[in-house]
């Protein structure tokens, strides 16, 4: 196992902050520092995760494959947990399905299906965490963004463009969006209504007329202090097709409105007066990408003092002596023309900062720098110098101050691979300063593919031999991969979504990093200088030093789940727990019984159970005395709440256009799906319940100015929680609801609130289940003024609950059947999915040779074994698309040495 140790040098070390020594009380020595540090780490191991998935996107009817590896401290395949739980969830960040796998080894495989009724085009994104994870305040969950392209009855094809007009007092868009038919034929002269929702409010609507080439151009606009923004909302399209055919898209307008944002990050934390600092700059637009551009600094005299060219996804760096007293100004130009100018951050008149020189392939060069004013005030001060990787402290250095600069020379052998933090503290153990490198070793796993043949005919036996080595020895690991006809499936390799990237860089990072596989993909000097300027700029995800000096450690609440668990408390029926009662699950399609017994308070827990998703799992208390007095409570399981995209910078606004490729072959290979149209079928129409239905609401408009269906409440859980963000034109107040335009305007007199024609109330409405809720109808005006003199009240909210349905009679021992049994419970609880093999056909039989193969992933494996020897290999056979096919194959060893390789061959 590869251990990285603690080696002691001596060194001068200072970092850029205001330091003074009345600052300094209790001290610690760095033999503490490092213990208590090391003790964290380990006592607290940090998980994380990597997905290695098929393909890039897909389209709906495909099956997405993948393979997780979870590690843990030194890249280690993680030993910690034994399940880990993958979440689909989809653009508007609800949750489609959560798949559960076992951990084996520290890898799992799984799989789902893009099935069409759970499925439509759009964005998407993965989610793969383990419960331990839950215990930390900003856990490395993996996180992927995928698009899902529709070609099964596609109707409509659109291309959407933004042009943003807007000014300080409304917000203005200009929409241009292109509509064609399946065969790419544009839609000429045909009507299209279109309308702008923000919070099931509509807040822009109109109609208009395609042109002779399909487009259509939407002016939208709203006022900048509108309660409902457009840039917040969603644009909806309906075209008619065909003189009866209606078909509905929808855009998010989340970037039609683009801001831009500069953002200044000097090495070692502070501009420091007096010394050359390098400071790196980062322009990110509010899309989450980066722009380039190009500028110059001015002092506060208005002299130029350094120039800058952000070249790599809005990046760069320049060097600034400031100096004290003087402020700075950044005036940039960004690539799309427009200026903006920007002050630089306070410059520190006392400071001393670490800087890093990591240019070197096999050294890190450290330098310590101090200005006048703080050496003086520290002369003679003990600083420790420390640097961690991976979980583990690899460096540690102590000195006292001497010197304004020292530089020292520390060997990248010291540090596995990836992302090395050096931080500086004071003899108090007070963080000052801070640095990171990425250590990218010569010597890492090398995997090599290769085949017979450069070049294969249709429909082929392919072998690929495996070859893993380390330092010339051959490497036992543990691998996956997948081919792809890259012809079907293009995709930019820079943008990739690697083994790399994942356990490298991005799950040690705090923030979204664009294009992470670039500074993998065949780097060289430039991009290690890309590379450095990013960690410049991003926050490194770990404890913080004072927490861990002050023993203030994460709280573990969930542990590491070793297998599926049912637990719960068995009480009477007064509530008393009952101590060593007698409980049997079963498990009927595994045919398992597991017997328990309850703690003395009433506790019982099931561990270490195997049952798939779809399993019932019944639990009795039926074998204990007075059973039918007993009750079981089930308790629930932690999920970790929604939160939006953390990679929504990846998600594609014209999926029509970015997957032509890929969608006109998936045409053609699910040809033989097909959704039937909807018939509608007239019959009596069912009077839908209304405030028309009670006479103490007479005098009312027969129509309301704004309605709730019911299917809006569900899964609501405190009802006047719900409404409060729901109810256009409403304002919620000191347990009241107003008229808005009213209450503002100084009236505060409270909307009258009917239950089923009946004046109630405010609190009534928690009252109410929302299952049973037919509609909501909110009237901001009584044009009669009937209702509103005769219950002084300004407006009502009309609440009209379901009729009860008319039931059927049905006998004694069917209604027993139907009251729960207190003292049995039979439900599903998550299972594991079941897993699934990859289909590869064979066409080692003439017969199978005319059957059409238009796959795109033309292999998957997510076990390949290297034996002793470092070989391995599989075999497949090439599907009908010519031209040039991708091989990935990605994976780990033991010791936590990450490999990967890519190999392509073409196909004619």
């Amino acid at each position: 196992m590869k251990i990285f140790r603690l080696s002691l040098l001596i060194l001068s070390v200072l970092f850029t902050i205001n330091f003074s020594s009345s600052a300094q009380t209790d001290t610690v020595s760095i033999n503490t520092l490092i213990s208590k540090t090391s003790k964290a780490l380990n006592d607290y191991p940090t998980e994380k995760i990597y997905l290695h998935f098929d393909k890039p996107y897909y389209a709906i009817a495909d099956t997405v494959w993948f393979k997780a590896y979870v590690t843990e401290n030194q890249n280690l395949l993680s030993g910690i947990s034994k399940i880990i739980y993958v979440d689909v969830i989809n653009q508007k960040d609800s949750l489609i399905q959560t798949i559960k796998l076992p951990i084996t080894g520290g890898v799992a495989n799984g799989n789902f299906p893009l099935d069409q009724v759970n499925y439509k085009q759009g964005n998407y994104h993965i989610r793969a965490y383990t419960m331990w994870m839950l215990n930390f305040d900003s856990p490395a969950f993996f996180n992927k963004t995928f698009f899902v392209g529709e070609a099964i009855d596609k109707e409509v094809k659109t291309h959407i463009t933004y042009k943003n007009t807007s000014n300080d007092k409304q917000e203005k868009i200009d929409a241009r969006v292109q509509f064609k038919d399946p065969g790419n034929k544009p839609y000429a002269n045909r009507n299209v209504s279109w309308q702008v929702v923000t919070s099931y409010t509509v807040i822009a609507k109109g109609r208009g007329t395609t042109d002779a080439n399909g487009y259509l151009t939407i002016a939208m606009s709203a006022n900048q202090k509108a309660e409902y923004q457009l840039k917040k909302g969603e644009l909806i399209t309906s075209i008619n097709t065909t003189d009866k055919d209606v078909v509905n898209n929808s855009f998010t307008l989340a970037n039609a409105i683009l801001s831009k944002d500069f953002q200044f990050f000097p090495e070692g934390g502070n501009l420091i007066a007096g010394l050359t600092n390098k400071v790196a700059i980062k322009a990110i637009k509010s899309d989450g990408l980066g722009i380039n551009s190009k500028g110059t600094i001015t002092d506060s005299d208005g002299k130029q003092v350094a120039a800058f060219n952000a070249q790599h996804v809005g990046m760069g760096t320049f060097d600034l002596l400031p100096e004290n007293g003087k402020t700075y100004k950044a005036n940039v130009t960004y690539v799309d023309g427009t200026s903006e100018t920007y002050n630089l951050p306070a410059v520190t008149d006392k400071g001393i900062k670490v800087t890093v020189d990591n240019s070197d392939a096999e050294n890190i060069q450290v330098k310590i720098l101090s200005n006048d004013g703080f050496f003086e005030e520290n002369k003679g001060k003990k600083f420790y110098l420390v640097a961690q990787s991976k979980g583990v402290i690899c460096y540690g250095a102590q000195t006292a101050l001497s010197n304004k600069e020292y530089s020292s020379t520390i060997l990248k052998s010291k540090f596995p691979s990836g992302i090395a933090q050096f931080t500086l503290f004071t003899d108090a153990g007070k963080p000052l300063s801070e640095r990171l490198a990425f250590i990218q070793h010569k010597s890492n796993m090398a995997v090599a593919l290769t085949t017979a043949a450069p070049s294969y005919g249709v429909k082929k036996k392919v072998k690929v031999n495996v070859a893993a080595k380390k330092d010339g020895a051959p490497v036992e690991g543990n691998f996956s991969v997948t081919v792809v006809d890259e012809t079907k499936v293009p995709a930019n390799d820079d943008a990739a979504s690697t083994i790399l990237t994942g356990l490298l860089l991005s799950s040690d990072l705090k923030g979204y990093v664009e294009k992470a596989n670039y500074y993998f993909n065949a780097p060289d000097a430039r991009k290690n200088t890309d590379l450095d300027i990013l960690l410049l700029t991003q926050g490194y995800r770990t404890f913080k030093y004072s927490n861990i000096l002050a023993g203030s450690l994460p709280k573990i609440s969930f542990l590491p789940e070793q297998g599926i668990e049912v637990s719960g408390i068995l009480r009477m029926s007064n509530g008393i727990p009952v101590r060593k009662g007698q409980l049997l699950l079963t498990i009927p399609d595994k045919r398992f019984n597991l017997e328990g017994t309850t703690d003395p308070v009433g506790n019982f827990k099931f561990q270490n159970l195997v049952l798939n998703d779809s399993s019932k799992v019944t639990i009795t208390a039926k074998y204990n005395p007075n059973y039918r007095a007993m009750a079981i409570s089930l308790n629930g399981s932690a999920v970790p709440s929604l939160t939006r995209n953390f990679s929504a910078a990846e998600e594609v606004l014209n999926i029509d256009s970015a997957l032509t490729t890929y969608l006109d072959n998936s045409k053609k290979q699910y040809s033989y799906l097909h959704t039937l149209k909807d018939v509608t079928i007239k019959g009596a129409v069912i009077p839908k319940v209304s405030h028309k239905d009670y006479p103490a609401l007479t005098g009312l408009s027969q129509m309301a100015d704004h309605e709730v269906t019911g299917d809006r409440l569900q899964g609501c859980a405190l009802l006047i929680n719900c409404l409060q963000g729901m109810l256009a034109g409403v304002t919620y107040q000191d347990n009241n609801f107003y008229v808005t335009r009213d209450f503002n305007a100084g009236k505060r007199i409270p909307m009258g609130i009917f239950i089923n024609g009946m004046s109630v109330d405010v609190n009534q409405i928690n009252t109410l289940n929302p299952n049973n809720i037919e509609s909501i109808e909110v009237f901001l005006r009584d044009e009669l003024g009937l209702v509103n003199r005769a219950n002084n009240v300004n407006g009502v909210i009309v609440f009209n609950q379901k009729k009860a349905p008319k039931g059927t009679k049905i006998s004694k021992a069917q209604l027993l059947d139907m009251i729960p049994k207190n003292y049995e419970v039979t439900f599903s609880p998550q299972g594991y999915n079941k897993e699934k093999q990859f289909y590869s056909p064979k066409y080692d039989v003439p017969a199978n040779m005319n059957k059409n193969d238009l796959r795109t992933t033309i292999y998957w494996n997510p076990k390949v074994i290297t034996d002793a020897t470092g070989n391995s290999s599989f075999e497949f056979y090439n599907a009908d698309g010519k031209g040039q096919y991708k091989v990935v194959i990605e994976g780990i060893d033991a010791n936590g040495n990450l490999g990967r390789a890519v190999l392509r061959y073409t196909v004619k």
